[in-house]
């Protein structure tokens, strides 16, 4: 083992521990290991920037923007729209066809793209049959994920590895060249989730309006000031009544005409009514010395709490949001978005309290009180992906036919051979910004730079471990340990190696560390790397066995209150499955 090796082992070894730990942003991570290669010399300044202008990275962000238009004309939610109706007359037809719809819809847009056209649909369905919307929910993600693997476009992870296959000389996975494989994995899967998962997945979220969702019952109640009341002339932010108790005032009710959301530069009176969000039990040790009559016998419902002025949304925190490891009190959520979250749900457990100061994730979920005027401002921000059907942004159906034209123009110039596919997405993304699908702003926002970053950052160590000799000397160790069984054993095993990695760190970054490790394993036996990598790439893309392994599994875990081990319970024989399949048929479709 020379120096340079052990650097780049090192290396390896903190990028696995940080990407699966979280404890920093991955796309800094990748960033700063991408800086050490280069101040160590084993890559040149030119290769520690390369993945910049990589075939992958270009390629995947022109795929956003193509997601983006697909979605802004509502093209994805029309179908949607459909299952909706299909929903009312047989629950299981609607699980299929949705699970089917979504498979073929994330083959060529973006997954959690499609995922989050249809949660708010999804939930409406499971209100409307009364079914917990846990068994619809975690059949969503996976089928999205079926999908992905279908094609070249279907996720980033494909694209990726292909552009690493043109770097060794290798021709290019063609557009459909997954198609056969994933579509009898799509179909296994299927007939999985409606016969054994769906069994297997927990009732968890409970049929129901949001207040009754988040048990709101014991955490909202409403007040009067009394005259001694120490807050009264003082404004609503140098109150003791804010002061002394974790509390958010939603109406201030003076008069004939109440306040909603009322600012904290509104100065409290006498009698007041105030409606607030608060332990009610500490209203109740506290309304002494706080100067306030508790109101009783109240029944909270949505339509209690919303008005002309407000409604009740429900948003997640997106992946790669910017809200991700800070507090509400941190982003000035009330200012900012003239909105108050009365709860929030993380990792499965409803948080009442301490709402300001608690670190927001991805995947959890808020319940938010907003002003209809600043609701539409609220849509628009890429913070928050919306599983309330009141969120649901305003499409350019107009603009529909052209979008789906240009999508099918960019596929079927790459499946032809006519563009390379980043040319052709390219050019996609130039002619819907030119036809009016997406405005230019609209385009800028739609490209999640956190993955760009991890994809860019991270190239670089699979050119490091190469030069460096690491590549060779962990397959040399591969074919140590399983090589006796034959290339079929070697190419089970990196699947299994892949799934396992990928179900607690980036897919992205999985498959960037393992596809070189794969492509030195072909060489050193003489062998065709195309099976080695076909495995690597449909594994990194098929996780199904934590939360955390991909991001529509993220998208779904707040709001189908979810926890850790439901995804275990369901997602773990269905990874076994998978794995039985690739390497039974793997080498029947991409010989040695």
């Amino acid at each position: 083992m020379t120096f340079e090796i052990a650097i780049v082992l090192v290396l390896l070894v903190a990028a696995i521990v940080l990407f699966a730990t979280e404890k920093y942003p991955v796309d800094l991570v990748a960033l700063g290991i991408m800086t050490l290669l280069m101040l160590s010399g084993i890559i040149t300044g030119q290769e520690g920037i390369s993945g910049f202008s990589n075939m992958a990275t270009v390629t995947v962000g022109a795929m956003f923007v193509l997601s983006t238009g697909l979605f802004k004309t509502g093209a994805v939610n029309y179908l949607g729209t459909a299952l909706t109706r299909l929903g009312k007359n047989s629950l299981p037809t609607a699980v299929l066809t949705m699970m089917l719809t979504v498979g073929i819809i994330s083959a060529f847009i973006n997954n959690t793209a499609a995922v989050a056209i249809f949660m708010p649909i999804v939930l409406g369905l499971a209100r409307d049959t009364r079914v917990s919307a846990s068994k619809l929910l975690m059949p969503l993600s996976f089928a999205s994920m079926f999908g992905g693997v279908c094609t070249l476009i279907g996720t980033s992870t494909n694209i990726l590895v292909s552009a690493i296959v043109v770097q060794h000389r290798q021709p290019a996975f063609s557009m459909f060249e997954f198609a056969p494989l994933g579509l009898i994995m799509m179909a296994a899967g299927t007939l999985y989730m409606m016969t054994v998962g769906v069994r297997l997945i927990p009732n968890r979220r409970s049929p129901g309006d949001l207040t009754q969702t988040f048990g709101m019952g014991d955490y909202l109640t409403e007040v009067v000031l009394l005259p001694e009341a120490e807050s009264v002339g003082k404004t609503l932010r140098d109150s003791p009544l804010v002061h002394d108790l974790d509390l958010d005032v939603l109406t201030l009710y003076r008069g004939k005409h109440p306040l909603q959301l009322p600012g904290g530069e509104t100065v409290l009176a006498a009698n007041d009514l105030l409606r607030i969000r608060c332990n009610v039990e500490k209203i109740k040790q506290l309304q002494q010395r706080e100067g306030v009559a508790l109101k009783s016998g109240l029944k909270w419902r949505d339509e209690v709490l919303e008005s002309e002025d407000v409604v009740l949304v429900e948003g997640v925190i997106a992946p790669n949001s910017p809200l991700e490891g800070k507090s509400l009190k941190q982003v000035g959520f009330r200012n900012t978005y003239g909105a108050t979250a009365l709860a929030i749900l993380h990792h499965g457990e409803i948080m009442h309290e301490r709402l300001g100061t608690a670190p927001l994730r991805s995947g959890d979920v808020l319940l938010i009180e907003v002003r209809r005027d600043r609701l539409d401002q609220l849509k628009q921000n890429q913070t928050f992906v919306f599983v309330s059907e009141v969120g649901l942004p305003e499409f350019r159906r107009h603009k529909m036919l052209p979008a789906l034209a240009i999508i099918l123009g960019v596929v079927a110039a790459a499946t032809l051979n006519i563009l390379p596919i980043m040319v052709s997405a390219i050019v996609g993304c130039i002619l819907l910004v030119l036809t009016g699908c997406v405005t230019l702003d609209e385009a800028r926002q739609s490209v999640e730079w956190k993955v760009i970053f991890l994809l860019a950052g991270v190239l670089p160590l699979g050119i490091a471990m190469e030069k460096s000799g690491a590549a060779l000397l962990l397959s040399n160790t591969i074919i140590k340990g399983v090589g006796e069984w034959g290339p079929v054993a070697i190419m089970s095993a990196l699947f299994l190696l892949t799934t396992l990695l990928t179900n607690v760190m980036s897919n992205n970054a999985t498959a960037a560390l393992l596809a070189p490790i794969a492509i030195a394993t072909a060489q050193s036996l003489n062998l065709n790397a195309r099976p080695f990598l076909i495995a690597i790439t449909f594994a990194a893309s098929l996780s199904f066995m934590t939360p955390i392994g991909y991001q529509t599994n993220t998208l779904i875990y707040g709001p189908g209150q979810y926890r850790f081990a439901d995804f275990l319970r369901v997602g773990t024989p269905l990874n076994l499955l998978f794995w039985i399949l690739a390497t039974l048929l793997i080498p029947r479709f991409w010989p040695f």
